[in-house]
């Protein structure tokens, strides 16, 4: 039982349904895990296990096996509610927060057949690009502890790589799930904009924030895609193939494409950007292995953005001001947090829709540059994992800042709706993951999982495990 952490999520599901292994068994192992490694890693903010061996024993009652992730521990991002579990989005202002109602991931998750762990760390509300909360202990980094997660959904992206969890959902409103994948050495895959229902982002200003899967394969990341991406009486779908499941295109891994190899970023006009050269070696080394399976690749530039970056920091700041906090409690949040509400809050409407207007015309624009490749690749950070206590704690300014220098070529994907996935292609000399990011058409998320699939058999980072926390 103590080996079952190192089998893919696929491999487990199989096992499962196959009688050779039950969901209970899973369950311990997993618990017992993050029993033992959790204090250190910081992965989970609360951890519920009667709750899941009472989950894990209805389930192997229950008869059927049919659903798409039966018996899979799973856990959910501390930004989404589970009725009686205490949901503290990453603040001191909701400390004591226990809803009396899940959101809708949490019961897709369930009707999949998942097994709920408990709640996995995020920053406050979900806003920065790492996850080092005041609230609790930040998500460090399994492969060097010394060093952060990334973020939003640094805590799922931990719990991954330390093989606390087969796999885990995570939320992306301008890099959320990549971020943290790249600096973990994991898959990570953000959706088209309305391909999961229960986090399609239709509902949020910008309509940025999407949900998607963190997992150790593409093949991994495709099973958790399947099951949480519908049927729902909500669904409002982007295009989409004709292949059936995900898992589909991620278990083939056929086809050849047309790939742009791009280092510009909407930001390049305002930031300093900078790709350092072990975020240079990731990409040479993924395109080069492209051009050896046949793909066709060339050099791409993004057309010049001056307005987006004003544009984006007006939406961020304005989704912020709707954060239910006023009086005492806002100066519970972190000086971050409190900058960007305040700043959204002292912002008209026409300021907002001036933003909106930008953005919209924005992402027609990179799609129709875009639309002559199957996929364009990216660096998936500019700069290798950030240490603990990089961000600046205190000048938000500085802090929002070096956000955009660390990760340049994520938030214009949530911009633009667009489905992305980070790959872990390189480690560096010091064993630290790098990764790329490879960006995909309108619904077409089948050929960023097939192109996945091709690097990770070249590759084999699924068999790669952090030392300290691999046994």
């Amino acid at each position: 039982m103590s080996e079952l952490h190192r089998l893919t999520a696929l491999e487990q599901l199989h096992l499962v349904r196959a009688g050779e292994l039950k969901p209970s068994e899973l369950v311990e192992c997993y618990l017992d895990r993050i029993d033992r490694l959790n204090p250190e890693l910081g992965a989970f903010t609360v951890v519920t296990p009667d709750a899941a061996r009472q989950r894990a024993a209805e389930l192997e009652a229950s008869g059927s096996r049919a659903a798409a992730l039966w018996g899979l521990p799973s856990g959910e991002k501390d930004l989404w509610a589970r009725a009686g579990v205490r949901t503290a989005y990453g603040s001191r202002a909701f400390a004591d927060f226990v809803p009396e109602v899940s959101d809708e991931i949490a019961d897709v998750l369930d009707a999949a057949g998942a097994i709920s762990l408990g709640k996995t760390a995020t920053p406050e509300f979900g806003l920065p690009a790492y996850t080092e909360p005041l609230s609790d202990a930040p998500a460090v980094n399994p492969w060097d502890t010394s060093l952060g997660s990334g973020g939003s959904s640094g805590g799922a992206a931990v719990a991954v790589s330390a093989g606390l969890l087969p796999f885990a959902p995570g939320s992306d409103g301008g890099g959320s799930i990549r971020i943290p994948a790249a600096a973990t050495g994991l898959v990570g895959l953000k959706p088209s904009r309305g391909r999961v229902p229960a986090g399609s982002g239709f509902g949020s200003l910008g309509q940025l924030p999407v949900t998607g899967p963190l997992a150790r394969t593409v093949a991994d990341a495709a099973l958790l895609l399947d099951g949480i991406a519908g049927p729902s009486p909500f669904s409002v779908g982007p295009p989409t193939w004709d292949g059936g499941a995900f898992l589909n295109a991620a278990i083939r891994g056929e086809g050849t494409f047309n790939i742009g190899v791009m280092t510009t970023s909407p930001w390049d006009d305002t930031y300093e950007i900078s790709v350092s050269p072990e975020a240079q070696d990731a990409l040479t080394l993924a395109r080069t292995a492209l051009d050896q399976l046949g793909h066709g690749s060339e050099d791409f530039a993004l057309d010049p953005s001056p307005e987006y970056a004003e544009a984006f920091t007006v939406l961020w700041q304005a989704g912020a001001a709707g954060i239910p906090l006023d009086g005492e409690q806002l100066e519970l949040v972190e000086p971050l947090t409190k900058w960007l509400i305040e700043s959204g809050r002292r912002m008209s409407a026409r300021d907002v829709g001036v933003a909106i207007a930008t953005l919209s015309r924005f992402e027609r624009s990179v799609i129709r540059q875009f639309s002559t490749y199957d996929a364009v690749l990216t660096p998936a950070m500019a700069m290798t994992p950030r240490p603990l206590g990089w961000f600046h704690a205190e000048d938000a300014f500085e802090n929002f800042a070096k956000q955009v220098q660390y990760t340049p070529w994520t938030s214009f994907v949530n911009v633009s709706g667009l489905p992305a996935i980070s790959l872990p292609v390189h480690e560096t000399a010091e064993g630290l993951p790098m990764g790329v990011q490879l960006i995909g058409r309108p619904g077409r998320e089948d050929v960023l999982l097939a192109i996945g699939a091709q690097l990770e058999r070249r590759f084999q980072w699924g068999s790669r495990h952090p030392v300290a926390f691999g046994a």
